[in-house]
């Protein structure tokens, strides 16, 4: 799947999420309740449909595993990711960068004020849209150089330089 599906596919989802979180003011853990429900129940009238129509599976679902190195993997972007914030936080809360500190309390305030006004669902989901823009944006430029470049290969090429 290409950039553009990516993008397309969380905006989809996004979308569904901010739907189940604040149009129908549920929680985040009745929206994974209902689609683990939903797996759960699809997953079992699959499984029934399949074992009345003497369909062999080819995969059992119950022998699906992740690899070690995957697991360790994201273990370890998700403590890379925390150390960083931890380690930001740490150095604006001693003072050392007057800078620093600066633009983590304007950040803060910045965040707290817009959290007043808005839901953070909402804020969430805003950010979820700039995201996937910005996804679509830089994968129709890519595109584009791509097509340009090609094009001018095509051009230059000449049956008599050939």
């Amino acid at each position: 799947m290409g950039e553009m599906g990516k993008a397309i596919g969380l905006l989809i989802s996004g979308t569904l999420v901010y739907h189940h979180c604040a149009n129908r003011n549920a929680t985040l853990l009745s929206l994974i309740s209902d689609v683990l429900i939903v797996l759960l129940s699809s997953l079992a009238i699959l499984g029934l449909l399949f074992r009345h129509l003497n369909v062999s599976v080819p995969v059992d679902p119950l022998e699906w595993q992740i690899s070690q190195d995957t697991a360790c993997n994201i273990v370890a972007r998700l403590a890379n990711t925390v150390g960083a914030a931890e380690s930001v936080l740490r150095v604006a809360a001693t003072g050392h960068d007057k800078r620093l500190f600066v633009k983590v309390v304007i950040c803060l305030y910045f965040l707290a004020a817009l959290g007043r006004i808005i839901s953070g669902v909402t804020i969430a989901y805003a950010g979820l849209c700039l995201f996937c823009l910005s996804m679509l944006f830089r994968s129709s430029i890519r595109n584009s150089v791509l097509n340009r470049r090609n094009g001018e290969i095509l051009d230059c090429e000449t049956p008599s330089e050939l």
